[in-house]
């Protein structure tokens, strides 16, 4: 399984059309988005690139690979325009042919969220984890910094946060990559550079 992850799009068009560009090269099972998809939110600056009508045609465009959560800028105006469910809390997946790098063993849940209401206590995330099975992982975006760690105190489950596509506070736009059980960051390139 090939899952592309990204979060924190906060209506930042150029950067949204560099996501969909390793989207096309990546050709992920699925797109797993964290929410903060369109809204730059009250403790943000507006994008120079702010542009959430361009952001909702994009993301509409690839509806159907699209597994979204909530972020804490979603509101019920974001669900009336995008194509595809974003307004629970997480979701889950399960991997049955991922190589558990906790376990040693095939299969690992992964926990989808934005980081607001359940993370690890890293950075500014709520310090909540959910009852997990030892060897899940954690994916939750909310902080705009990239982490690929175990979670504080536990170390049986892994903590992946992809960075902020278009609002980083760690230096760099990034997004994640999945395969079978291991993750990895990737740093966002915009067009013309």
């Amino acid at each position: 399984m090939k899952l592309l992850i990204a979060s924190d799009i906060h209506g930042a068009a150029r950067w949204c059309r560099s996501l969909m560009d390793e989207i096309e090269k990546e050709s992920p099972d699925r797109v797993i988005l964290l929410g903060d998809l369109l809204y730059h939110g009250p403790r943000n600056d507006l994008p120079e690139d702010y542009a959430p009508k361009e952001v909702i045609a994009m993301l509409n465009g690839i509806k159907d690979q699209v597994i979204a959560v909530r972020g804490n800028c979603e509101a019920e105006v974001d669900q009336m325009v995008l194509d595809f469910p974003c307004m629970a809390d997480y979701d889950v997946l399960w991997d049955p042919e991922a190589e558990n790098p906790i376990t040693h063993s095939k299969g690992q849940e992964l926990f989808f969220t934005h980081g607001h209401v359940w993370g690890p206590g890293i950075h500014n995330s709520v310090d909540h984890l959910p009852e997990l099975p030892k060897g899940s992982a954690l994916v939750y975006g909310h902080t705009h910094k990239k982490v690929n760690e175990p979670a504080p105190g536990n170390p049986d489950i892994l903590c992946f946060n992809p960075g902020s596509v278009g609002i980083p506070k760690d230096g760099t736009h990034s997004f994640g990559i999945y395969v079978d059980g291991h993750f990895e960051h990737r740093i966002l390139e915009q067009e013309g550079r």
